[in-house]
């Protein structure tokens, strides 16, 4: 599921508010890192993740992220990245069109 730009405004204005949910530092993306991803995304629909590396770990793990999860990247700033993931029998966040 591709988010337009005004998708993407919204939640990004949805983000400011949130606390990272999940970190990811020295041991990268284990097992229990994966399972504490897919557990916040089904809970929540919207997280923020702190990704914890260099410029070109963080860079290789947010992105990894995504494509492991299904999760949209929302944005990212620094060591913080936002992913969403629609809930799929119970969505709680209305997305404008």
């Amino acid at each position: 599921m591709a988010l337009s730009n005004t998708q993407r405004k919204y939640l990004r204005g949805l983000t400011h508010d949130l606390d990272p949910v999940v970190m990811v530092a020295d041991k990268g993306l284990s097992e229990n890192v994966r399972a504490e991803l897919e557990q916040a995304l089904e809970h929540h629909e919207l997280i923020k993740v702190k990704v914890r590396a260099d410029r070109e770990q963080r860079k290789t793990w947010i992105a990894e992220i995504a494509a492991m999860t299904g999760a949209e990247l929302v944005h990212q700033i620094g060591q913080v990245a936002c992913y969403y993931r629609r809930h799929r029998k119970k969505p709680g966040i209305a997305l404008p069109r």
